[in-house]
């Protein structure tokens, strides 16, 4: 994979492109989806590839993408990153619930660990910031699971630019995940931050490929290059900010292919500003 590696908070090197593990659950995020040895032969695929970022979450399923992670990585191979997030739950796949209480990420850490089988996690996201708690007691219980060792970096997701600052008044905050892709610039103010503090940002890219596919601009690109539109998209994110690393998700090894060789497209300059342009 091209456009080189990130190192997330600085002792944590990564290449730029990850695999996401929400497409092993169900709508919703809730309940199982397909058969859990097909998610397992796609992991070890991804990491035979040059995976070395691993990004799920505890209420993928919930537990079940853990799980996935588990059967088929451990024992993990040095220089693979786990990443996971906490303070989520979910009770359907309609039903979810912020939980920012201390002992409840502290729990969600601890069944994090078990399922994946970790002594420490490198990476951990409060998956939102629960407005019911304030935010030093939320932070004050990562940075304690990190004092102790259960835990290596701490990460934010769904937040602003305005709520990053106040957390790093906190403590050291190494990434964040939020939705941004082609079609959706809203969060530039957040992605400018992560840039100006060096700080990993893994973007939500949400619907960008269908988008994609139905653009003619980004379909004519696409079509130069033998590519697809998505391939297309995602490439621009690479090239959007060195702090930008997409975790694009899948159930099939064909799109797994594409979505890896999205990196080694060479998009012109003046494509790329086209691709600017956009919005």
């Amino acid at each position: 994979m091209s456009f080189g590696m990130f190192f997330i908070g600085s002792d944590l090197p990564v290449h730029r492109l990850g695999f996401g593990t929400a497409r092993f659950v169900g709508d919703g995020l809730f309940g199982p989806r397909g058969e859990r040895a097909d998610a397992v032969a796609l992991l070890r695929r991804a990491v035979e590839a040059g995976v070395d970022l691993i990004d799920t979450a505890g209420d993928f399923g919930p537990g079940l993408a853990e799980e996935s992670v588990a059967e088929a990585l451990h024992p993990y191979p040095l220089g693979l990153i786990v990443a996971t997030k906490g303070g989520v739950t979910r009770t359907s796949a309609t039903e979810w619930h912020i939980d920012g209480r201390p002992q409840a990420l502290r729990a969600a850490c601890e069944g994090s660990l078990s399922r994946l089988k970790l002594d420490t996690i490198d990476l951990f996201t409060l998956s939102r910031i629960d407005p019911q708690v304030p935010l030093t007691e939320q932070l004050g219980a990562l940075v304690e699971l990190r004092e102790a060792g259960k835990i290596r970096h701490i990460g934010l997701d769904g937040v602003s630019a305005a709520q990053l600052r106040a957390a790093l008044e906190i403590t050291e905050i190494v990434s964040v995940r939020q939705r941004f892709h082609l079609f959706d610039r809203t969060a530039t103010a957040l992605l400018e931050l992560c840039e100006e503090r060096r700080i990993a940002f893994l973007p939500c890219t949400g619907d960008a490929a269908r988008k994609a596919a139905e653009h003619k601009i980004v379909t004519d690109i696409a079509r130069l290059h033998d590519a697809t539109p998505a391939q297309v998209a995602l490439n621009w994110l690479l090239h959007r900010s060195s702090v930008l690393i997409p975790t694009p998700g899948t159930s099939s090894p064909e799109h797994l292919a594409e979505n890896l060789a999205a990196a080694e497209l060479e998009l012109s300059p003046g494509q790329l500003g086209t691709l600017d342009a956009l919005l």
